[in-house]
């Protein structure tokens, strides 16, 4: 007899969409971009914030290299990002708990 599989864990995602700003022949996206896999988290000032997808692409286990790559795309004027945030995920917990 096996056991039923865990419930998946579902967290609160925003979708995010940026235009990104021409600067002379160059299209940049006009912030930083911190973390990845290989990156101290404690270092970076937005932890909180977990890019999932980019434009489709999983960035769940990329390095920072891998990500600055996929976000500064030189053919891609907008970037979708599929973000879970810890303050959205507070919130839902809070309401549950009302």
């Amino acid at each position: 007899r096996s056991a039923a599989p865990p419930a998946p864990v579902t967290a609160p995602a925003q979708r995010i969409e940026i235009h990104k700003l021409r600067q002379g022949d160059n299209l940049i996206l006009g912030f930083s971009i911190g973390g990845g896999i290989d990156q101290d988290p404690t270092q970076n000032p937005f932890s909180e914030d977990k890019t999932d997808k980019v434009n489709g692409w999983d960035m769940t286990m990329v390095t920072h290299d891998q990500a600055r790559k996929r976000l500064t795309k030189r053919n891609e004027e907008v970037v979708r990002l599929l973000v879970t945030r810890q303050s959205l995920q507070k919130a839902v917990q809070q309401s549950m708990m009302s």
